[in-house]
Protein backbone atom coordinates (compact mmCIF):
# COMPACT_ATOMS: atom_id res chain seq x y z
CA UNK A 1 0.00 0.00 0.00
CA UNK A 2 1.05 3.64 -0.94
CA UNK A 3 0.44 5.77 1.73
CA UNK A 4 0.27 9.99 0.99
CA UNK A 5 1.60 11.46 4.43
CA UNK A 6 1.26 15.11 5.13
CA UNK A 7 1.83 16.84 8.22
CA UNK A 8 5.41 18.58 9.70
CA UNK A 9 8.91 16.40 9.20
CA UNK A 10 11.09 19.01 8.89
CA UNK A 11 12.25 17.68 12.37
CA UNK A 12 12.90 14.49 13.17
CA UNK A 13 11.17 14.10 16.82
CA UNK A 14 7.18 14.70 15.31
CA UNK A 15 4.12 12.25 15.60
CA UNK A 16 4.28 12.52 11.95
CA UNK A 17 7.75 10.83 11.78
CA UNK A 18 6.63 8.18 14.62
CA UNK A 19 2.93 7.38 12.40
CA UNK A 20 5.19 7.38 8.90
CA UNK A 21 8.38 4.83 10.62
CA UNK A 22 5.19 2.72 11.67
CA UNK A 23 3.26 2.24 8.44
CA UNK A 24 6.66 1.23 6.68
CA UNK A 25 7.23 -1.06 9.63
CA UNK A 26 4.39 -2.62 8.12
CA UNK A 27 5.71 -2.78 4.76
CA UNK A 28 4.11 0.24 2.91
CA UNK A 29 5.19 2.63 1.17
CA UNK A 30 5.16 6.13 2.62
CA UNK A 31 5.21 9.51 0.76
CA UNK A 32 6.20 12.17 3.45
CA UNK A 33 4.56 15.88 2.15
CA UNK A 34 6.27 19.24 4.50
CA UNK A 35 2.86 20.62 5.11
CA UNK A 36 4.21 24.56 4.87
CA UNK A 37 6.14 23.95 1.85
CA UNK A 38 4.44 21.52 -1.01
CA UNK A 39 1.39 23.08 -2.73
CA UNK A 40 -2.34 21.50 -2.68
CA UNK A 41 -1.92 21.24 -6.26
CA UNK A 42 1.21 18.39 -5.66
CA UNK A 43 -0.61 16.86 -2.81
CA UNK A 44 -3.96 16.40 -4.87
CA UNK A 45 -1.30 14.52 -7.56
CA UNK A 46 0.65 12.59 -5.35
CA UNK A 47 -2.41 11.86 -2.79
CA UNK A 48 -4.62 10.17 -6.54
CA UNK A 49 -1.90 7.81 -6.92
CA UNK A 50 -1.86 6.36 -3.39
CA UNK A 51 -4.35 4.08 -1.78
CA UNK A 52 -4.75 6.08 1.52
CA UNK A 53 -3.90 9.91 1.96
CA UNK A 54 -3.11 10.62 6.55
CA UNK A 55 -3.15 14.28 7.22
CA UNK A 56 -1.76 15.85 10.63
CA UNK A 57 -1.97 19.66 10.83
CA UNK A 58 0.26 21.48 12.67
CA UNK A 59 -1.25 25.02 14.17
CA UNK A 60 -0.41 27.86 12.39
CA UNK A 61 0.61 26.58 9.36
CA UNK A 62 -1.45 26.06 5.81
CA UNK A 63 -0.25 24.52 2.45
CA UNK A 64 -0.58 26.99 0.24
CA UNK A 65 -1.85 26.55 -3.65
CA UNK A 66 -4.52 27.72 -5.88
CA UNK A 67 -7.43 25.27 -4.43
CA UNK A 68 -7.97 24.25 -0.79
CA UNK A 69 -7.49 21.71 1.00
CA UNK A 70 -11.43 21.41 1.28
CA UNK A 71 -11.49 21.13 -2.66
CA UNK A 72 -8.61 18.73 -2.33
CA UNK A 73 -10.27 16.48 -0.29
CA UNK A 74 -13.36 16.52 -1.74
CA UNK A 75 -11.88 15.77 -5.07
CA UNK A 76 -10.19 12.46 -3.21
CA UNK A 77 -13.31 11.49 -2.16
CA UNK A 78 -14.82 11.45 -5.61
CA UNK A 79 -11.64 9.40 -6.72
CA UNK A 80 -12.55 6.98 -3.85
CA UNK A 81 -8.97 7.66 -2.06
CA UNK A 82 -9.76 7.47 1.54
CA UNK A 83 -8.58 10.10 3.63
CA UNK A 84 -7.59 10.16 7.31
CA UNK A 85 -6.32 12.64 9.87
CA UNK A 86 -4.71 12.12 13.13
CA UNK A 87 -4.58 13.93 16.36
CA UNK A 88 -3.19 12.20 19.76
CA UNK A 89 -4.42 15.06 21.90
CA UNK A 90 -7.43 16.71 23.23
CA UNK A 91 -9.67 19.65 22.64
CA UNK A 92 -12.83 19.27 24.88
CA UNK A 93 -12.72 21.94 27.28
CA UNK A 94 -9.78 23.56 25.97
CA UNK A 95 -9.85 27.30 24.50
CA UNK A 96 -8.60 25.71 21.20
CA UNK A 97 -12.49 23.31 21.38
CA UNK A 98 -13.56 26.57 18.83
CA UNK A 99 -11.28 24.94 16.16
CA UNK A 100 -13.17 21.58 15.72
CA UNK A 101 -14.69 21.59 12.45
CA UNK A 102 -13.70 24.99 11.30
CA UNK A 103 -10.16 23.52 9.56
CA UNK A 104 -10.36 21.25 6.84
CA UNK A 105 -8.16 18.52 8.96
CA UNK A 106 -11.48 17.67 10.39
CA UNK A 107 -12.71 17.05 7.15
CA UNK A 108 -11.22 13.83 6.14
CA UNK A 109 -13.11 10.45 5.95
CA UNK A 110 -12.06 8.91 8.91
CA UNK A 111 -10.86 11.39 12.40
CA UNK A 112 -9.07 9.87 14.74
CA UNK A 113 -8.03 11.42 18.23
CA UNK A 114 -7.23 9.61 21.68
CA UNK A 115 -10.00 11.47 23.08
CA UNK A 116 -12.26 8.57 23.74
CA UNK A 117 -14.10 10.65 26.20
CA UNK A 118 -14.97 13.66 24.55
CA UNK A 119 -16.14 10.95 21.24
CA UNK A 120 -19.74 12.19 21.91
CA UNK A 121 -19.44 15.45 21.36
CA UNK A 122 -16.85 15.39 18.35
CA UNK A 123 -19.62 13.23 16.14
CA UNK A 124 -22.46 16.01 17.30
CA UNK A 125 -19.87 18.41 14.78
CA UNK A 126 -21.07 15.98 12.06
CA UNK A 127 -17.22 13.84 12.33
CA UNK A 128 -16.47 10.62 12.15
CA UNK A 129 -14.33 9.82 15.19
CA UNK A 130 -12.69 7.17 15.71
CA UNK A 131 -10.85 6.41 19.08
CA UNK A 132 -6.96 6.07 18.56
CA UNK A 133 -5.01 5.45 21.87
CA UNK A 134 -1.62 7.64 22.04
CA UNK A 135 1.57 5.52 22.26
CA UNK A 136 5.21 4.75 21.48
CA UNK A 137 6.83 4.09 18.40
CA UNK A 138 8.72 0.69 18.39
CA UNK A 139 12.35 1.47 17.74
CA UNK A 140 12.15 3.87 20.90
CA UNK A 141 10.95 1.11 22.95
CA UNK A 142 14.21 -0.38 24.50
CA UNK A 143 16.02 -0.13 27.78
CA UNK A 144 18.24 2.70 28.21
CA UNK A 145 22.07 3.35 30.32
CA UNK A 146 22.26 4.17 33.25
CA UNK A 147 24.17 7.44 34.17
CA UNK A 148 24.51 9.16 37.04
CA UNK A 149 23.84 12.69 36.12
CA UNK A 150 20.48 11.44 35.89
CA UNK A 151 20.25 9.39 38.74
CA UNK A 152 17.21 11.17 40.49
CA UNK A 153 15.19 9.31 43.00
CA UNK A 154 12.06 11.48 41.39
CA UNK A 155 11.66 13.23 38.19
CA UNK A 156 9.17 14.78 35.71
CA UNK A 157 9.19 15.27 32.05
CA UNK A 158 7.50 17.98 30.35
CA UNK A 159 6.79 21.90 30.52
CA UNK A 160 5.68 23.22 33.84
CA UNK A 161 3.76 26.12 32.01
CA UNK A 162 1.31 24.37 29.90
CA UNK A 163 -1.98 25.01 28.87
CA UNK A 164 -3.66 27.78 31.15
CA UNK A 165 -6.84 25.63 31.84
CA UNK A 166 -4.55 23.11 33.52
CA UNK A 167 -2.58 25.01 36.39
CA UNK A 168 -2.75 21.15 38.06
CA UNK A 169 0.84 20.74 36.60
CA UNK A 170 2.89 23.54 37.77
CA UNK A 171 0.99 22.95 41.19
CA UNK A 172 2.16 19.31 41.02
CA UNK A 173 5.63 20.27 40.25
CA UNK A 174 6.11 22.75 42.64
CA UNK A 175 4.70 20.37 45.16
CA UNK A 176 7.55 17.61 44.02
CA UNK A 177 10.37 20.48 44.49
CA UNK A 178 9.18 20.69 47.92
CA UNK A 179 8.81 17.58 49.00
CA UNK A 180 11.60 15.98 47.48
CA UNK A 181 14.11 18.91 47.24
CA UNK A 182 17.49 17.69 45.64
CA UNK A 183 16.20 14.23 44.65
CA UNK A 184 14.45 15.47 42.62
CA UNK A 185 14.71 17.19 39.27
CA UNK A 186 12.24 18.35 36.48
CA UNK A 187 13.57 17.81 32.64
CA UNK A 188 11.58 20.26 29.58
CA UNK A 189 12.05 23.06 27.93
CA UNK A 190 11.51 25.54 31.62
CA UNK A 191 13.62 22.52 33.52
CA UNK A 192 16.67 21.31 33.38
CA UNK A 193 16.52 20.80 29.29
CA UNK A 194 14.73 19.02 26.79
CA UNK A 195 15.73 15.36 26.67
CA UNK A 196 15.17 13.44 23.33
CA UNK A 197 16.15 10.55 21.86
CA UNK A 198 18.08 7.71 23.35
CA UNK A 199 19.05 10.32 26.27
CA UNK A 200 15.36 9.86 27.37
CA UNK A 201 15.84 5.92 27.18
CA UNK A 202 18.99 6.25 29.75
CA UNK A 203 16.99 9.10 31.60
CA UNK A 204 14.06 6.76 32.25
CA UNK A 205 16.80 4.11 33.07
CA UNK A 206 18.76 6.52 35.64
CA UNK A 207 15.52 7.85 37.53
CA UNK A 208 13.86 5.71 39.84
CA UNK A 209 10.22 7.00 39.80
CA UNK A 210 9.20 9.04 37.21
CA UNK A 211 5.59 11.28 37.96
CA UNK A 212 3.09 11.42 35.27
CA UNK A 213 0.36 14.09 34.57
CA UNK A 214 -2.38 14.23 31.86
CA UNK A 215 -4.52 17.72 30.95
CA UNK A 216 -7.83 15.66 31.36
CA UNK A 217 -9.94 18.52 32.91
CA UNK A 218 -11.05 17.62 36.81
CA UNK A 219 -10.53 13.67 36.02
CA UNK A 220 -14.24 13.07 35.55
CA UNK A 221 -13.77 11.78 31.57
CA UNK A 222 -12.98 8.51 30.69
CA UNK A 223 -11.19 7.15 28.29
CA UNK A 224 -8.61 10.10 27.37
CA UNK A 225 -5.10 10.00 28.59
CA UNK A 226 -1.43 11.69 26.79
CA UNK A 227 1.40 9.53 25.28
CA UNK A 228 3.09 10.08 28.55
CA UNK A 229 2.48 6.95 30.22
CA UNK A 230 3.65 4.93 27.03
CA UNK A 231 6.37 7.03 26.30
CA UNK A 232 7.50 6.56 29.77
CA UNK A 233 7.10 2.61 29.86
CA UNK A 234 7.94 1.84 26.18
CA UNK A 235 11.38 3.98 26.97
CA UNK A 236 11.74 1.53 30.35
CA UNK A 237 10.63 3.98 33.10
CA UNK A 238 8.68 3.65 36.14
CA UNK A 239 6.09 5.57 36.18
CA UNK A 240 2.99 7.41 38.88
CA UNK A 241 0.01 8.41 37.03
CA UNK A 242 -3.67 9.98 38.12
CA UNK A 243 -6.30 7.23 37.59
CA UNK A 244 -8.18 7.58 34.90
CA UNK A 245 -11.29 5.20 34.17
CA UNK A 246 -10.39 3.38 30.92
CA UNK A 247 -6.25 2.92 32.24
CA UNK A 248 -7.13 -0.14 33.39
CA UNK A 249 -8.07 -2.02 30.09
CA UNK A 250 -4.19 -0.78 29.34
CA UNK A 251 -2.50 -1.70 31.78
CA UNK A 252 -2.77 -4.01 34.83
CA UNK A 253 -2.81 -1.45 37.91
CA UNK A 254 -0.09 -2.30 40.32
CA UNK A 255 1.21 -4.96 38.19
CA UNK A 256 2.06 -2.95 35.11
CA UNK A 257 1.76 1.11 36.51
CA UNK A 258 1.29 2.97 39.82
CA UNK A 259 -1.77 5.27 40.17
CA UNK A 260 -2.79 7.80 42.26
CA UNK A 261 -5.60 9.51 42.97
CA UNK A 262 -5.79 12.83 41.15
CA UNK A 263 -4.91 15.74 43.74
CA UNK A 264 -4.00 13.45 46.95
CA UNK A 265 -0.60 14.48 47.29
CA UNK A 266 -0.42 12.73 50.55
CA UNK A 267 -1.22 9.61 48.34
CA UNK A 268 0.80 9.83 45.91
CA UNK A 269 3.81 10.83 48.51
CA UNK A 270 2.88 7.61 50.06
CA UNK A 271 3.20 5.59 47.13
CA UNK A 272 7.06 7.69 45.93
CA UNK A 273 8.38 6.59 49.26
CA UNK A 274 7.11 3.19 49.30
CA UNK A 275 8.30 2.47 45.52
CA UNK A 276 11.54 4.21 46.81
CA UNK A 277 12.10 2.11 49.57
CA UNK A 278 11.67 -1.37 47.60
CA UNK A 279 13.50 -1.58 44.91
CA UNK A 280 12.77 -5.37 43.53
CA UNK A 281 8.90 -4.83 43.46
CA UNK A 282 9.82 -1.64 41.77
CA UNK A 283 12.37 -2.91 38.93
CA UNK A 284 9.43 -5.75 38.54
CA UNK A 285 6.79 -3.58 37.67
CA UNK A 286 8.78 -1.57 35.87
CA UNK A 287 9.49 -4.26 33.85
CA UNK A 288 6.56 -5.99 33.12
CA UNK A 289 5.26 -2.08 32.26
CA UNK A 290 7.73 -2.02 29.32
CA UNK A 291 6.90 -5.35 27.99
CA UNK A 292 3.17 -4.79 27.66
CA UNK A 293 3.67 -1.56 26.15
CA UNK A 294 5.78 -2.66 23.67
CA UNK A 295 3.51 -5.53 22.70
CA UNK A 296 0.28 -3.85 22.69
CA UNK A 297 0.63 0.38 22.35
CA UNK A 298 3.41 1.21 20.18
CA UNK A 299 1.95 3.12 16.61
CA UNK A 300 3.21 -0.21 15.09
CA UNK A 301 -0.50 -1.38 16.84
CA UNK A 302 -2.62 1.53 16.47
CA UNK A 303 -1.44 1.84 12.62
CA UNK A 304 -2.66 -1.66 12.14
CA UNK A 305 -5.98 0.02 14.11
CA UNK A 306 -6.14 2.71 10.88
CA UNK A 307 -5.57 0.22 8.23
CA UNK A 308 -8.23 -2.08 9.94
CA UNK A 309 -10.71 0.68 10.51
CA UNK A 310 -10.67 2.08 6.92
CA UNK A 311 -10.33 -1.28 4.77
CA UNK A 312 -12.00 -3.31 7.10
CA UNK A 313 -15.08 -0.75 6.88
CA UNK A 314 -15.23 -0.97 3.11
CA UNK A 315 -14.81 -5.15 2.52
Amino acid sequence: MIVVFLGNFRVPFTTENDLAWSYEKLGHKVIRMQEDYVTTQEVLAQASRADLFHYVHTHGWETRGFMSMDEVLRKLKQRNIPTVSTHLDTWYGLRRASDVANHPFWQTEYVFTADGGADEWIKSLGINHHYLKAGVVERDCFIGDYRESYAYDVIFVGSKQYHPEWPYRPQLINWLEKTYGSRFAHFGGDGRGVVRGKDLNDLYASAKIVIGDTLCLNFNRQEYWSDRIYETTGRGGFIIHPFIEGLQNDFEIGKEIITYTYGDFDELKAKIDYYLQYDVEREKIQKAGHERTKRDHTYTNRMEQVIKTVFGGRQ
